[in-house]
């Protein structure tokens, strides 16, 4: 079954909040390098939320949701688009993420492809990421076109603790 994707307004992004904290607790319970460590509490996930709020309104971060078939949120992705003068051609995908017990269904690349034609038809030219070396997610952005840059080792650690390496990808999104 497909999942419905859905952008996130900043109203919506206050409307389920806590729905998303719970997400992001899970996802990094589960082991995901989103910048965040094991034992994340869920007031500390829902302000990390509540902190995106102002990009979001302003229209620098482009939020999207996705929804299993219970018709919960079981996954997320975003990007911010530069505001610097220079850079307003490209953005930096951010937090896709997907419930551990939602792996494996296409949610991820469901919620890259809507993420990756919302940037062509903003005018964004260029996305960049990165995203833990030997992760499942460098397997989903090599499959869908994205190309590897390089990488970086000890760049940030993971949910443990634990310094790992960090792999940059870019792609010219198309409509």
């Amino acid at each position: 079954m497909t999942p419905t994707i859905t952008p996130l307004s900043a109203t919506g992004l206050r409307t389920h909040r806590d729905e998303l904290a719970a997400l992001l607790c899970d996802v990094v319970d589960g082991g995901s390098s989103l910048g965040f460590l094991a034992g994340l509490g869920h007031e500390e996930a829902a302000a990390w939320w509540d902190s995106l709020l102002p990009a979001v309104e302003e229209g620098s971060l482009a939020l999207w949701a996705s929804r299993g078939h219970d018709g919960r949120i079981d996954g997320t992705v975003s990007w911010y688009r530069e505001t610097k003068p220079n850079g307003r051609h490209r953005a930096e995908l951010r937090k896709l993420m997907v419930h551990p017990a939602a792996r494996g269904r296409g949610t991820a690349r469901a919620l890259l492809a809507e993420a990756e034609r919302a940037a062509a038809r903003a005018g964004v030219v260029l996305l960049f990421l990165d995203t833990e070396t030997g992760s499942g997610a460098e397997h989903v952005y090599r499959s869908a076109g994205w190309t590897e840059v390089g990488t970086i080792p000890d760049y940030a650690t993971d949910p443990a603790g634990r310094l790992r390496p960090t792999t940059l990808f870019y792609k010219h999104p198309q409509e």
